[in-house]
């Protein structure tokens, strides 16, 4: 399936921005793709930048890098749980405090790129692993249905939404 295909009964409509701006993708492909790309865009970000906010309340690349890799993981959780058909529904989190109890701005660049591509290495694995009917299982997330499929097109799109920050507010 590709994410132009999926059905927007089974995501939020806060989420529709990252769906839209996939286009034709198919899920495992982007997830490998995305991952890449994202990876040699950060690395071509001049080193100066990497702790700069544009805003004094804003976050840091660092932060960022280190908030794509928090929500991934949880993201992940998701769709571990509703693939395996638990109905529990699964509350949300508070992306600044998450950020406030990081200490990305201490890690090194490379640090950083490597567990992103770690956590990401090991979602491909999982939604490798799922059947179709397992992909289309929905759930409730952040008191909001979602199926998991659409959970890994978010991903992707979650990253590519960030990277667009990067392009128009940090460069």
């Amino acid at each position: 399936m590709k994410a132009s295909q999926l059905p927007v009964k089974e995501y939020a409509e806060y989420f529709f921005p990252y769906i839209s701006v996939l286009g034709d993708v198919t899920l495992i492909e982007e997830l490998e793709i995305s991952l890449h790309e994202f990876i040699r865009f950060v690395q071509n970000i001049p080193m100066d930048k990497f702790d700069y906010r544009y805003a004094e309340d804003k976050w840091t690349i660092k932060e960022i890098i280190q908030h794509v890799i928090d929500t991934e993981r949880i993201f992940a959780y998701r769709a571990l749980r509703i693939s395996r058909n638990d109905q529990t529904p699964l509350p949300g989190f508070d992306e600044n405090e998450y950020s406030n109890n990081t200490e990305a701005n201490k890690r090194g660049l490379q640090d950083l790129l490597t567990e992103l591509s770690a956590v990401r290495h090991s979602n491909i694995f999982l939604f490798k692993s799922f059947s179709e009917e397992q992909l289309q299982r929905t759930g409730i997330a952040s008191n909001a249905g979602i199926s998991v499929r659409a959970i890994g097109f978010i991903m992707i799109g979650h990253q590519k939404h960030h990277q667009n920050i990067f392009e128009e507010r940090y460069l």
